[in-house]
């Protein structure tokens, strides 16, 4: 062990640094990542158009326009609510580390190291799967391409020359986030000016081109219920709202990225909160102009000969070069989605590897001399999600799963640490960002609204299913959870013999008092203090 007073990456150690240190943990990469960038990370992430783009044909069989407008509408208030929750927690622990160390922090010590184990595992299947998710969509907006761009849309392309795209762009992926952080942190400007740039193309642009004959009056765009899934209508509408909560979800991102964010604890809550606000405005607003953008023929547009429903309302709307020049620009999009989330998820992972959670830790907590980067885990991510890619293999029913199993997975990761903070004592203190009085009513909300969808998003699109079109969600997530949990007690060698929660690597002394690792409740009441660290070589 070796004593210093200061950081390694600064000459005196920063308020961010020193809330760090206070979390258990040292300095370890550049915070590069302004206000503005972290916020432009989370609506990135988000990626509105292409997310919408990716997950239409959750909405159109399940209530058509009506459920595209009002379906968007009536989840995002929920959504709101669980972003405030976590951005309250976000501002009282800024640690990469995020939902599994608040999980530790605020649980009772019975059951804090599995509870903790448990959301880190899942936090980690969530991001992979949301990654390996909008590859796939990208891979197939591809394919989409070249069938507008051919004369008679009748492209086909095999399940092997799919996987072979979607390998290329997680190659590519890797590569380009295993760069520096100050890279990584000024490229944001772009994605946020293409995604912004693109919805509002959409919004604007797409009803002035679109030609008299595909444009649809108020009544039909905002009242028009088509179920095309056989179940009740109802029922039907309740699944369209796959649609908003996929597209509104991983706005955990940023919390993905606190040690990287200056001011964090104030950063990452407000970009949490605005990037969930500004996706639900704009998302509205895209689903309102694209009601209105794809003519009468719900069934049309679904099955159309491209393949995915906003390629043939582009198509029927604008023609085949528009049509095919706006696509492009939505694979951009698209591209630039995953290439974010990829980086958020090697963040997770390298906090998780940092407690040790991890197979193979040893080798995954390791910063890149040269980048200063986890390139290590960037990989290890990469290869992990070309492994979720081989359910395209089993069924195009598995691969899609992938999709919903995002959702569901990130719900089981969000509902744990919200609902310790309230279940179990613990004496939690607020950070900068605090809803006071609300926090409660909030929670609440919250986590109810995610039980629910949970326990939805396990029914197959139709009640008539066979093995092969059955929602393989509750399989594929069963599966990963069931591997987490034997893993943990696994006879010798499982976590519960030697995973204690989130391990210290940084010593702090407060004003000649040495801090209980594991408390976010003490946090602010030690911050006053002067602050010397002694750090552990791991």
């Amino acid at each position: 062990m070796r004593a210093s007073a200061i950081s390694k990456l600064h000459p005196q150690p920063s308020a961010d640094e020193t809330t760090l240190a206070e979390l258990g943990y040292k300095q370890e990469f550049r915070r590069e990542f302004t206000p503005l960038e972290v916020a432009g990370l989370a609506f990135g992430c988000i990626g509105v158009a292409p997310s919408i783009v990716s997950v239409l044909f959750y909405a159109i069989p399940n209530g058509g326009p009506f459920a595209m407008v009002w379906g968007w509408a009536i989840a995002c208030p929920f959504i709101m609510c669980i972003g405030l929750a976590m951005a309250e927690l976000a501002s009282a622990a800024p640690t990469s580390g995020g939902l599994y160390y608040w999980t530790y922090s605020l649980a009772s010590p019975r059951c804090r190291n599995f509870l903790s184990w448990i959301v880190g595992y899942s936090n980690t299947i969530e991001i992979i799967t949301g990654v390996a998710s909008v590859n796939w969509a990208c891979a197939i907006q591809i394919t989409a391409a070249i069938r507008i761009a051919s004369s008679d849309q009748e492209f086909a392309t095999t399940t092997g020359q799919l996987y072979g795209i979607f390998a290329a762009l997680v190659f590519s992926h890797a590569i380009l986030v295993s760069f520096g952080t100050k890279v990584l942190a000024r490229i944001q400007r772009l994605y946020t000016l293409v995604n912004g740039c693109l919805c509002f193309i959409i919004i604007i642009a797409l009803p002035i081109a679109t030609s008299s004959e595909y444009r649809n009056s108020a009544s039909f765009a905002l009242g028009d219920f088509t179920n095309l899934s056989g179940w009740p209508s109802g029922f039907a509408f309740i699944l369209s709202l796959m649609a908003p909560l996929y597209t509104i979800g991983g706005f955990d991102a940023s919390v993905h990225m606190s040690e990287e964010a200056s001011n964090a604890a104030s950063a990452i809550p407000w970009a949490i909160a605005s990037s969930i606000a500004l996706a639900a405005v704009l998302g509205w607003g895209i689903n309102v102009s694209l009601a209105f953008c794809m003519g009468t023929d719900v069934s049309g547009v679904l099955n159309g000969p491209i393949g995915q429903p906003m390629a043939q309302i582009l198509f029927n709307a604008l023609g085949q070069r528009k049509a095919l020049g706006l696509w492009c620009l939505i694979i951009s999009a698209e591209y630039m989605v995953a290439s974010n989330c990829l980086l958020v998820g090697s963040r997770q992972t390298f906090a998780f590897a940092r407690d040790g959670a991890l197979p193979f830790s040893r080798y995954l907590y390791r910063i890149n001399r040269y980048t200063g980067t986890p390139v290590n885990t960037v990989w290890f991510d990469a290869i992990c999600i070309l492994a979720i890619g081989l359910l395209a293999f089993v069924s195009i029913e598995a691969i899609n799963a992938i999709f919903s199993i995002a959702v569901t997975a990130s719900y089981v990761a969000y509902i744990t640490p919200i609902t310790t903070r309230f279940a179990f004592k613990n004496d939690f203190k607020p950070g900068p960002f605090n809803l006071g009085k609300l926090s409660l009513p909030i929670a609440v909300i919250a986590v109810s609204w995610m039980v629910f969808v949970i326990t939805v998003f396990f029914f197959p699109a139709t009640p008539q299913t066979t093995p092969q079109q059955m929602n393989y969600t509750v399989v594929v997530l069963g599966g990963f959870m069931f591997l987490a949990i034997s893993y943990y007690y696994c006879p010798v060698y499982g976590g519960v013999h030697w995973f204690s929660g989130p391990i210290a690597n940084i010593t702090p002394f407060i004003e000649g008092e040495q801090r209980d690792g594991d408390s976010m409740s003490e946090k602010k009441d030690q911050g006053d203090g002067d602050i010397s660290v002694s750090v552990m070589d791991v």
